[in-house]
């Protein structure tokens, strides 16, 4: 016999649908009701600060998040979903702590890998963020995301042939995808002026 879901359980999936529908105040409404009987659901907290993240709210978003990692330090997803956080303020010491501890939690999700890889590349770490990157790739071979920000890492590691397998992979899946057509044609045009220098150096 299937167990019945509690109250807050379905709460929290109303919450999500709430999300996946771009309604992010009203999930973010769901998820304070729930504080307001139980103030150490996690979930809650976690709910809360990614609504406030796709809104671009980081202030709010760490807030929330904080909360919910002094219940539980080691959840896997508030410690992704602050590590996120930090990647978009450009804070990559921050997000690359908040992500190795995720990673720790669960390792080899492709999720993590991504963001982690990118902030690692980004803190200077090139070489060792393209591999983590690479990783990630290998775990979910389809994934847009992870192919995308492998693409712009190559493109910026000078890595031009790489890159564009990335970006038309991309295309493939998504044919509509004007970022992964504008970045190909970059690719392109670096491609023939790395060429062209190099010619004109010989």
């Amino acid at each position: 016999m299937k167990e019945q879901k509690s109250d807050v359980e379905l709460l929290l999936e109303e919450a999500d649908r709430k999300k996946m529908q771009g309604q992010h105040q009203d999930a973010i409404k769901i998820c304070e009701k729930i504080l307001m009987n139980d103030l150490k659901c996690v979930e809650a907290y976690e709910e809360i600060g990614d609504n406030y993240l796709s809104m671009r709210q980081y202030d709010k978003a760490k807030k929330a998040l904080n909360q919910g990692l002094q219940i539980h330090p080691r959840s896997a997803n508030g410690n992704y979903l602050l590590g996120f956080v930090h990647s978009a303020l450009g804070n990559w010491k921050k997000s690359i702590e908040y992500l190795e501890k995720s990673d720790d939690v669960q390792p080899n999700h492709p999720e993590i890998l991504r963001c982690m890889g990118w902030s690692i590349f980004h803190e200077g770490q090139k070489k060792r963020g393209i591999i983590i990157l690479e990783r990630a790739l290998n775990l979910s071979k389809d994934d847009p995301l992870i192919l995308s920000d492998l693409g712009i890492c190559h493109l910026n590691d000078k890595n031009f042939e790489r890159s564009a397998i990335l970006f038309k992979k991309l295309l493939d899946i998504e044919p509509n995808n004007e970022k992964a057509r504008e970045c190909l044609n970059a690719v392109r045009f670096f491609q023939k002026e790395y060429k062209r220098l190099k010619h004109k150096n010989t």
